[in-house]
């Protein structure tokens, strides 16, 4: 989903500051703005839901050079900057700042040091017309891979990074404080797979939509691991990655991903 084309034209007198973004593979990210009148030379980003110091980052702007339209100034998120799983809206001299160009195709099939958790940044457009940075902060993290239907069942396949996969790994699938156990495949280099029918989760009558979070358990003493999907440049697979759906008897159930990318089975009447 990455948007590398033209550099954003030159701002007219009095709009929006707008900034270009470079996504690396490490987790970094550049911004370039086209030169506008600030106060104060930083870019903001800023958690939503945050009120604490750490949850605002302060990114200083340097000259960049000339562009298309004139002169660019640049800010640097790095990679060894802590940035808290969430939302990040990007403010410069207190005015939110519009997407323009986003080149994010180093996330693309981004493979991660199996031995650390996993940290992704990822800007993006918000409905609204603003500049937004998702960032996940996962460890260990569980990446979805191939979700493959079968008759009244899924089968998932994945990748677990940080942790390992071994004798007595089960995925769950959780609704409130209702668990059920399926077992897990593990095999050498963190890969997993799980078949889950979906005639486990319903109960009958079924009256009303219910999603079903699927966590992975890697060993019988370890902590369960949320399964998302980050690993590329999708910041929000719920409306482009649609599963069809299986209809049992007085339900329908599918695999889906929420607005945070993390995998769940929904089961509707």
């Amino acid at each position: 989903m990455s948007d590398a084309t033209n550099p954003a034209p030159a701002p007219v007198p009095g709009a929006a500051p707008r900034a270009d973004c470079v996504a690396d593979s490490a987790g970094g990210i550049t911004f370039d703005i086209a030169v506008v009148e600030a106060a104060e030379p930083v870019l903001v980003l800023r958690r939503r839901g945050g009120s604490g110091p750490s949850d605002e980052a302060r990114l200083p702007l340097t000259p960049a050079g000339e562009g298309p339209g004139g002169g660019h100034v640049r800010a640097v998120l790095p990679s060894t900057m802590e940035l808290a799983e969430g939302r990040w809206d990007v403010y410069l001299d207190g005015r939110p700042v519009e997407p323009g160009v986003r080149d994010l195709r180093a996330l693309v099939d981004r493979v991660p040091d199996g031995e650390g958790g996993v940290s992704v940044r990822l800007p993006y457009p918000t409905a609204d017309g603003r500049l937004v940075v998702r960032s996940w902060v996962r460890a260990p993290h569980a990446e979805a891979g191939d979700v493959v239907l079968g008759e009244g069942v899924c089968t998932v396949e994945g990748t677990l990074y940080g942790a390992r996969a071994g004798a007595g790994a089960v995925v769950e699938a959780r609704l409130g404080g209702t668990v059920h156990r399926v077992p897990a495949e593990a095999e050498e280099g963190g890969a997993f797979a799980f078949t889950l029918a979906y005639d486990t989760l319903v109960e009958r009558p079924v009256t009303a939509e219910r999603l079903w979070e699927l966590w992975l358990r890697p060993a019988a003493d370890a902590e369960p691991v949320r399964i998302s999907r980050l690993l590329d440049d999708v910041w929000d697979r719920k409306n482009v990655f649609v599963y069809p759906v299986h209809r049992g008897e007085g339900y329908t159930a599918a695999p889906c991903y929420t607005t945070d990318n993390d995998l769940c089975v929904r089961i509707t009447p």
